[in-house]
């Protein structure tokens, strides 16, 4: 009679055993469907990066034309193009994630931007003092959407979307390069142009 129990017992525990998994499966499947509060926070930053990017290609050709160097004037005019492709790569990001692309004010960006303005009007036009000042503003625009790209990467790969992941890293090594780019322009000429006036 025992061994009967136990015999008994053994598919019921193997049951039961299967149901648990399956249930342990379900919630990890509805995890990844459901958003959670730190997914809401990530699209939340991701809103507030694109609003950025959004007002930047829009503030780089006014930076460009304020230009004395043609080469600093190139580097606006590459980064415009560039700026504009990192906003279509973030409307991938929305896509992939099941969101609709929408911005929010980045104050941060709102701010760097009116400093940039700032620098306009508070330097005389055709001079290497002003690009000095231009290039000043434009680096600290980079190294907001580097730290920016950076954390929001790491984001992504802690929440397994090596595919988000993956495109902010691009963008990511685009704003690396614009700001060694601009650093180029301000060693190799500007910055003692500007010393000398």
């Amino acid at each position: 009679m025992a061994t009967t129990t136990k015999t008994a017992s053994k598919p019921a525990s193997k049951a039961t055993s299967t149901k648990t998994s399956a249930k342990k499966t379900a919630t990890v499947t509805n995890a990844k469907i459901e958003p959670s509060e730190f997914h809401e926070f990530f699209v939340d930053e991701l809103k507030d990066i694109y609003w950025a990017e959004k007002h930047l290609v829009k503030a780089l050709p006014k930076m460009k034309k304020a230009a004395t160097s043609p080469e600093l004037a190139a580097a606006f005019e590459k980064h415009t193009q560039e700026t504009q492709q990192h906003i279509e790569t973030l409307e991938q990001v929305f896509g992939l994630l099941d969101e609709k692309p929408a911005a929010k004010k980045c104050d941060a960006m709102a701010g760097l931007l009116e400093e940039a303005n700032g620098i306009i009007e508070d330097t005389d036009a055709g001079t290497m003092i002003r690009d000095a000042g231009l290039i000043l503003a434009a680096q600290k625009v980079e190294h907001y959407e580097i730290a920016t790209y950076g954390t929001l990467r790491v984001f992504a790969e802690n929440m397994d979307r090596s595919d988000v992941a993956e495109l902010l890293a691009q963008t990511l090594e685009n704003e690396k390069a614009t700001d060694v780019a601009l650093t180029e322009c301000a060693v190799s000429f500007v910055n003692q142009a500007a010393t000398n006036e």
